[in-house]
């Protein structure tokens, strides 16, 4: 059985809760073990460029945390994996700021070596699982369903640190959304920024971006959109909803989350997999599942 120590961050529990649902649902029909670490704080990524000492520390005290308990990282959000990688990677460096960070740890009795590994759910579904164990834990299959997926920017950069798969051609989303059926379309913005960073400071910078993204794929053939990550989500479902209220948008793409879209695969309800809580009604969907 595969064990992890999961890592929801911050954004998750308090904005898009569905996607730990769907997530604990198809990891545990899956096989998959999480345990979960209650002393787990903010990844650090919201301090990162404003005081590196402090993100730091709060990234490293995660990872000491679940060395403690001999356990790697799994990580739903691609941000928090991101902050995590590069302490990580940090870490491995002498330095002056290195040395206080080990130094707080120690007043709390942690300590970290660098001994687990830090992986996203795409890898741990795609790597650790494999395509063929999750085939045969469908009892359905998506058909004439075409998908634009959105892989998230610090998933895949800086790539010498993430390691997560090839940042100018990635294959393992499209490869886990193929598993279900469904086509994973090729579009020119796939890799293109969803705008979400630049929400709160230029909305209309933010808008933009995520309008051009959710045209190029409709102009691709794509349904829906599928997300792994928080803030993509958020951006492609709550903002998407905002601009067609705001008749910004004239047609939507709908945002589906992968553990969603392969829970309905798997035979689970809807309900329980969340799809209510997103913005943008994608209950249709169902519409393209058959039994074999």
């Amino acid at each position: 059985m595969n064990k992890y120590a999961i890592f929801l961050g911050c954004n998750i529990p308090a904005r898009v809760s569905q996607y730990e649902t769907a997530a604990r649902m198809v990891l545990k029909k899956l096989g998959v073990k999480l345990v979960d670490i209650r002393q787990f704080n903010c990844c650090g990524y919201p301090l990162r460029n404003s005081d590196s000492r402090a993100y730091l520390l709060s990234a490293v005290r995660n990872l000491a945390l679940a060395e403690e308990q001999n356990l790697d990282l799994l990580v739903l959000c691609q941000c928090c994996f991101g902050s995590l990688k590069k302490a990580a990677q940090l870490m491995t460096e002498n330095g002056a700021v290195q040395n206080e960070v080990r130094e707080i740890l120690s007043s709390e009795n942690l300590r970290y070596r660098g001994n687990i590994k830090i992986k996203h759910l795409l890898t741990v579904l795609h790597h650790d699982i494999g395509i063929e164990t999750i085939k045969k834990q469908l009892n359905a299959t998506f058909k004439d369903l075409k998908i634009a997926v959105q892989y998230g920017c610090h998933g895949l950069r800086p790539s010498s640190v993430t390691q997560l798969d090839d940042p100018s051609n990635p294959t393992i989303f499209d490869e886990l959304v193929r598993v279900t059926g469904a086509e994973s379309v090729d579009w020119p913005l796939k890799l293109d920024c969803c705008g979400a960073p630049a929400l709160g400071i230029d909305d209309d910078l933010s808008n933009s971006m995520a309008i051009k993204k959710i045209l190029d794929g409709k102009k691709a053939g794509a349904q829906y959109l599928c997300t792994v990550c928080p803030y993509c989500h958020l951006q492609f479902d709550t903002v998407q909803a905002m601009m067609l209220e705001q008749e910004k948008l004239k047609d939507s793409l709908p945002a589906i989350l992968y553990p969603q879209l392969l829970g309905l695969g798997m035979g689970f309800d809807a309900e329980l997999l969340g799809l209510n809580q997103n913005q943008i009604e994608i209950g249709n969907i169902r519409s393209f599942l058959y039994k074999e």
